[in-house]
């Protein structure tokens, strides 16, 4: 549910909507079902209180006529006279109680009396208090009784008569509100019924709202990634005149242009490589020429004067450097050109790394450096050779060169999927900056440094290259000043269905900066 969430607009937007309009129904009815309870009672209760003041009026009058000699009589006639009052207005469902005041005893006391109605047959306290203390004004109070285990809202209205005889009495009128209590109950039903039916359509037609503008945007994502896979004539359909028919012809219009300027750039891409492979193949023959002549003039330096021979050594020298930088970019070219093809047979790794030693000794040896190399086990893999021993070569050279005549350390392992081969100096070291770009062509860490030892500037990105080929990845750790490591991990068997994330290095990786090699840099 949460990745739905997190995927779909459509259910934000719906859930989202439906969500506000709930709560707004919610507050609305709330204030509503306030307002009708409030008016509801509000007339009953001027009602009641009307009804109530006509009651005492008429109690007032009928004990003023009362024909009585003793208390007895009073207490005899009083009982009609409630039951009356009882009976008298709309309200026959109501109660009428005559109170005898707290601590007001008397000889000539007639007691409290009720009617035979079924209403309630007790007053709160507090209604009590305040109309004794208020004996000209009406009194009244909202109460609940419990009638059959349910509670039911009354109306108590009180006030002060006097009883020949007896004296100072409180009269009560309660009056039964289940009928505005029914009244409120349907319309809050009403209200929420409603209020469910308002927030389903409302959900409703803002999926319907929504689908109809989402629709063509999940479209056009779909024709995106389509066009993104390489399907670059895929178009969105245009229906109408509306303002997603204008992002629909939009969208097409810039699908157009970008087709136009891929293939344009891919043809130029195609322009390049193939230049760049001509060129190098037409170089390859005035090389060849130029080299016989340098060598002519290398082998008969001796008879130069000072100057042209050492003209001579320099010719000679860069056009080793120019050879190779020809051959490195031949090679690029056929990756470039998706030319590059692998040569398998079963060989030991582990031989290879120390080949690649043995060929850098000399180097080593001039720069202060010593060489170790150590292979764990077999090490046999399905390989190229010669572009295993390229990159092995590559690589300790390269540690050599920046090694700062200090050890430099060559490890073999192999588990049952993949074989790896880390080189390790512990020379100038690479930055984070440096280790991200270590594998782009003809980049140099530091270009005021010169290359004593000749090189390309591709040695690298060759490299990289070439574990890729092999479903397999190159990868550096460096700290500046603390050396670097490079770590190359090829699959073992040219079969294994893995791909160069899922192999796993048999050699720990020890150093703190790790960049990997992936296709395109």
């Amino acid at each position: 549910m949460r990745r739905r969430w997190r995927r779909s607009l459509q259910l934000r937007v719906v859930t989202t909507t439906t969500l506000l309009t709930l709560v707004a129904v919610a507050l609305a009815g709330t204030y509503l079902a306030g307002q009708i309870s409030q008016q509801l009672f509000e007339s009953r209760r001027d009602q009641a209180l009307q009804q109530a003041l006509q009651g005492a009026q008429d109690a007032q009058e009928r004990f003023s006529q009362f024909d009585a000699a003793n208390a007895q009589d009073v207490q005899d006639q009083t009982p009609t006279l409630l039951g009356q009052l009882e009976g008298v207005g709309l309200d026959l469902n109501r109660s009428v109680l005559l109170l005898q005041p707290p601590g007001a005893e008397t000889e000539n006391s007639i007691g409290s009396v009720f009617t035979t109605g079924t209403g309630p047959r007790s007053v709160p306290d507090e209604l009590r208090t305040e109309v004794r203390d208020h004996p000209g004004t009406q009194q009244y109070q909202p109460i609940t009784v419990d009638v059959g285990g349910r509670e039911e809202p009354w109306l108590a209205v009180g006030s002060m008569v006097r009883v020949p005889i007896a004296g100072d009495y409180e009269l009560y009128f309660l009056f039964d509100l289940s009928r505005e209590q029914a009244t409120l109950d349907a319309v809050q039903r009403t209200l929420l019924v409603g209020a469910a039916v308002l927030v389903l359509l409302v959900g409703v037609v803002t999926a319907v709202v929504t689908g109809q503008v989402v629709e063509p945007v999940r479209v056009a994502a779909a024709v995106a990634g389509r066009m993104g896979g390489g399907q670059l004539t895929e178009r969105m359909v245009v229906r109408g005149e509306d303002d997603l028919a204008r992002l629909a012809t939009s969208f097409n219009a810039m699908a157009e242009s970008l087709q136009r300027q891929i293939t344009e750039l891919e043809q130029l891409g195609t322009l390049q490589q193939r230049f760049v492979s001509d060129v190098s193949h037409e170089l390859r023959t005035p090389l060849t020429t130029i080299r016989m002549a340098g060598e002519v003039l290398h082998d008969a330096r001796g008879g130069f004067d000072p100057a042209v021979s050492r003209s001579a050594e320099l010719l000679y020298t860069q056009l080793d450097r120019f050879e190779d930088l020809l051959a490195d970019l031949l090679e690029i070219s056929r990756y470039d050109a998706g030319a590059a093809a692998l040569d398998l047979e079963r060989v030991d790794v582990g031989a290879l790394a120390q080949r690649a030693v043995e060929a850098a000794l000399p180097l080593a040896e001039r720069r202060g450096s010593s060489l170790r190399a150590q292979a764990l086990g077999d090490c046999t893999a399905e390989v190229d050779r010669r572009r295993v021993e390229r990159v092995l070569r590559n690589l300790v050279t390269n540690a050599v060169e920046h090694g700062e005549g200090r050890p430099v350390e060559v490890d073999v392992a192999a588990d049952d999927t993949a074989v790896a081969v880390r080189v390790r100096d512990h020379g100038i070291g690479l930055t984070p900056a440096d280790a991200a770009r270590v594998f782009d062509r003809f980049w140099r860490a530091d270009p005021a440094r010169a290359r004593t030892t000749g090189g390309t500037g591709l040695g690298l990105a060759i490299s990289r290259e070439d574990a890729l080929l092999h479903r397999g990845r190159l990868e550096v750790f460096g700290r500046r000043g603390a050396g670097a490591t490079f770590l190359l991990v090829l699959p073992r068997s040219a079969d294994a269905e893995l791909s160069a994330d899922s192999l796993v290095s048999p050699l720990p990786l020890r150093p703190l900066l790790q960049i990997t090699a992936v296709p395109g840099g």
